[in-house]
């Protein structure tokens, strides 16, 4: 008996559907196959499927079994058909009677037939909604991200025997209600706060800028200077994602397989810190299967590199185009994806090897050879992408002792509370324009948004003629000099703002 089950498949976000088909019979010798372009997880499917149904209590038929995965020519990989071919045999053995409506199957089988927590439960409830498909039946432990999307009726599923329990009478899978809206975290608990890091008050107010624009932000400076202190302090000033962005963030952490069993939709902005022995696949994302990178993982969040100079220049230079973009195109034989990538990169530097160049206490011991190689690592190109440029000193022994401070450090909650109000006035600016941040602004939106008033903009065109700046670092001190106007609330762009812009860039270029 032939039998015909819906299912899909993932290529990218992208979710395509597919129809399961499963055909048992009698005559010719007993076997079980898996036709499709099915990948060797997908051939695995058949002994998980054959152990669930037995230990359920089925009888395993003793005939020709050829399960055909179409359409043939997309690649099929991963465990989620598990559940669609044992639901196929289950109806070709006439053990369930499946209804008429179309309806989504998707899950990984145990072999005592529980369903496991099954990675990309999330696109697929996208597409069921945009298909007009409304049921679909999942894994009790994905049906959480599956409920977010509104529209849809979600079964979750615990094992066969519920399947053959709900489709033959016996008791219903009750539909699952999960999180509807978006519940915005504002109470946060900084794994290092902006009080704990002593001096480095310049930094702090370039992080801050950073932050509430989205800017890209290069740190260098000696070994135990606080660059990396820094950056993960960044983590506590950053705002919530917005329910769009929640959204956007959760689909990409789904497809990946990030998105831990029982959750629902990512709620804080990612924070993603990569080792420089990280490939290039690894980081900017591909594989015979494209599978996102860590720059897509970082999407509406931070990317950390620490150590900048020690990524091979092959990998720092793929980093251009998605941060230019703020998405990456990777090609394969079977077609072309794109996953998002607008994140904030955070990169921190030694100016040398040993780490010492320029120091005042310490003697550097690199060669000039030495150093001019480290440094022509990072391409001029790839450093015209990074909006803030800044030094971090190493500390006196009196900033280290709490000697002659000031003032008490500021707690990561006041200065996120700015953040906060330069995000909203960006928000209210940008809402016909489908962008987020002042770091997204193109030309035309810099052109309607940054006005200068006259004195800045002398200061800026003489730094242009003095310092030879780039038409993209000419635009992208604009964009600065928009955020810290924001930050103190003006609607202009005075000639402070822009001075302050300046010392972020030309510092780099001296």
């Amino acid at each position: 008996m032939l039998t015909k089950v819906m299912s899909a498949t993932h290529f990218g976000l992208d979710t395509l559907p597919v129809e399961v088909e499963v055909n048992i019979a009698k005559k010719g010798f007993p076997g079980f196959n898996i036709i499709g372009l099915p990948s060797k997880s997908v051939e695995e499917a058949k002994e998980r499927v054959k152990t669930a149904l037995v230990n359920s209590g089925v009888e395993f038929p003793n005939a020709k079994i050829v399960v055909n995965l179409a359409p043939a020519d997309i690649p099929k990989e991963g465990s989620s058909y598990d559940l669609p071919i044992a639901c196929g045999i289950l109806r070709s053995l006439e053990a369930i009677s499946l209804p008429s409506e179309k309806m989504f199957f998707y899950g990984e089988l145990s072999l005592d037939g529980s369903l496991r927590h099954t990675k990309g439960v999330l696109l697929l409830a996208l597409y069921a909604k945009e298909r007009g498909i409304k049921s679909l039946f999942v894994p009790k432990d994905s049906s959480f991200e599956a409920a977010v999307v509104s529209g849809v009726r979600v079964y979750p599923v615990e094992n066969l025997a519920q399947i053959l329990s709900h489709f033959n009478g016996g008791g219903q899978i009750g539909v699952f209600r999960g999180l509807k809206e978006i519940d915005i975290h504002e109470d946060i608990f900084p794994e290092i706060d902006f009080s704990d890091i002593l001096g480095q008050e310049s930094a702090k107010r370039a992080l801050e800028i950073a932050a509430s624009g989205g800017h890209n932000v290069h740190m260098q400076g000696p070994p135990g200077s606080g660059k990396t202190m820094l950056a993960r302090a960044m983590a506590g000033i950053l705002p919530p994602l917005s329910e769009k962005e929640s959204l956007e963030v959760t689909k990409i952490y789904s497809v990946s397989g990030n998105l831990p069993a029982g959750a629902s939709l990512v709620y804080d902005r990612p924070f993603r810190v990569s080792h420089h022995t990280t490939s290039r696949i690894g980081l900017i994302g591909g594989g015979s299967n494209p599978h996102p990178g860590e720059i897509s993982l970082a999407h509406r969040g931070v990317l950390f590199l620490d150590e900048f100079p020690e990524f091979s220049r092959g990998t720092l230079e793929a980093l251009r185009q998605p941060m230019e973009d703020g998405e990456v195109s990777i090609t394969r034989a079977a077609g072309s994806v794109k996953f998002p990538a607008s994140f904030m990169l955070v990169a921190a530097s030694n100016p040398c090897p040993c780490g010492y160049l320029g120091d005042a206490k310490r003697e550097c011991k690199c060669s000039p050879r030495q150093i001019m190689r480290y440094q022509t690592k990072l391409s001029g190109p790839l450093m015209d992408r990074i909006d803030i440029h800044i030094n971090v000193p190493a500390l006196d022994v009196d900033e280290l002792m709490e000697r002659g401070v000031v003032k008490k450090p500021e707690r990561s909650i006041s200065v996120r509370e700015r953040v906060l109000r330069a995000r909203k006035i960006q928000l209210k600016r940008f809402e016909k324009d489908g962008i987020y941040t002042n770091s997204d602004m193109k030309n035309k939106h810099i052109k309607k948004y940054c006005v200068l008033d006259s004195a800045g903009q002398a200061i800026l065109k003489q730094a242009v003629n003095t310092y030879g700046l780039s038409a993209r670092t000419y635009f992208r001190i604009i964009k600065v000099a928009r955020t810290i106007a924001d930050l103190a609330g003006r609607k202009d762009i005075d000639a402070t703002c822009v001075a302050e812009a300046l010392q972020y860039r030309v510092r780099s270029s001296d």
